[in-house]
């Protein structure tokens, strides 16, 4: 690699000359010794953080329950069955011109778990982790969205990934598809009967029979992810740092559920697209202000299934926790690593998957189950490994 990548100006030629290098980055100088010139930042990530998206302000406390969704009595339902059960995927809209064959087959295998005649016990919903769309807006939620999911009968909620927020346009259109005060059938969906998510906003919380759900809005980068920065300023993390304390206390109080953090962009990643290391670093943060970390972690981005457990030294306990991407929902695949771990790696890399396919959460007062599906055809689907069970003692 070159020592530097700077304009220079070439004898008996005024003013600053091309870069070598597409980027300045790409040198062997450490960030903290590099002259750039004005405006460039010392790295990459000074670079994205300058241009991530302003983050929509939500409503209230940006809290809403599994009854919002649902009703009452779906809620009600499930709390009595015992257990809740929760798809979650994410990277499924296909642009138009290109087959929607792989979207519609995972969604197809997904509806295989809902039975009209045991409500209770079907999937409550479907938790998208984001890039539900890939085109321009908005004639890209009827053909990326609504029609995909014609005949998929779970309720569908959703963070926004990065190409969904990569526009002012973009975003304003997830907020209107997901972020609507009721819950109604879109004039864009013309015959398609699907109403539009009443979530609070871009990130939020949700309260449900034995398992809470923070999602978050990771932005607009190609990579990494930010929940908070210089941009875009603290309000999320400061609203996350709120909620997990409000986890903490109930828990104290003796409200013990299962608690999933959501991100689009992964924390770790081997394949597609890298990992997060500073988004993961301030949601690190945040669970050490608040005293308490999650049970698991689900991502997409990257579009494969991969699969971390990570261990935490927290509060006089190690914990175990999965991190879990299940970006395949029907988006162009991506080459991921076969695991391989040195010795004493944190988290091990436990597993991965190159296809299409979904993951799938059960959860009741004293487990949590993740088990993830490959999707071969719209026949076949292949339970992907083992089953992770994540202790809620």
């Amino acid at each position: 690699m070159p020592k530097t990548n700077v304009k220079t100006t070439a004898p008996g030629k005024p003013g600053p000359q091309p870069l070598r290098f597409a980027h300045p980055y790409f040198t062997n100088v450490p960030p903290a010794k590099r002259v750039l010139g004005k405006g460039q930042g010392q790295q990459m990530t000074d670079h994205i953080q300058g241009k991530l998206s302003p983050i929509p302000a939500v409503k209230g406390n940006s809290a809403f329950t599994l009854a919002d969704v649902i009703g009452q009595a779906g809620s009600d339902g499930i709390a009595k069955s015992g257990s809740i059960t929760i798809h979650i995927a994410g990277d499924t809209g296909v642009p138009e011109g290109e087959a929607e064959t792989k979207q519609v087959m995972v969604a197809n295998a997904m509806s295989r778990d809902y039975n009209a005649a045991s409500p209770d016990t079907s999937p409550a919903f479907f938790l998208h982790v984001g890039d539900v769309i890939y085109g321009a807006a908005p004639n890209s939620y009827l053909n990326e969205f609504y029609r995909p999911y014609v005949h998929y009968p779970g309720k569908i909620v959703a963070i926004p990934g990065n190409h969904d927020g990569e526009s002012a346009a973009k975003i304003a259109d997830f907020q209107t598809y997901f972020c609507a005060p009721s819950q109604t059938v879109p004039p864009i969906a013309g015959t398609i009967y699907r109403e539009t998510m009443n979530q609070p906003g871009v990130y939020w919380f949700m309260d449900a029979p034995f398992v809470q759900i923070v999602g978050l809005y990771s932005n607009s980068a190609e990579n990494p992810g930010y929940i908070s920065g210089p941009t875009i300023g603290q309000a999320q993390k400061l609203w996350l740092v709120k909620t997990l304390a409000a986890i903490k206390s109930a828990r104290t109080s003796g409200v013990r559920k299962a608690l999933l953090i959501v991100t689009h962009h992964p924390p770790y990643s081997s394949g597609g697209h890298s990992g997060s290391s500073q988004m993961l670093a301030d949601i690190d943060d945040a669970c050490n202000q608040a005293g308490v970390m999650p049970d698991a972690f689900f991502s997409g981005h990257a579009h494969s299934i991969q699969r971390y457990i990570r261990t935490v030294p927290f509060k006089g306990q190690t914990l175990k926790i999965p991190y879990i991407v299940s970006g395949c929902g029907g988006h162009g695949g991506q080459t991921v690593a076969p695991v391989t771990n040195a010795p004493g790696a944190n988290p091990v890399y436990a597993f991965s998957y190159k296809g299409w396919g979904y993951s799938k959460i059960v959860v009741n007062a004293k487990t949590l189950v993740i088990t993830s599906y490959g999707v071969v055809d719209d026949q076949t689907m292949n339970k992907l490994d083992v089953p992770v069970t994540v202790s809620l003692a």
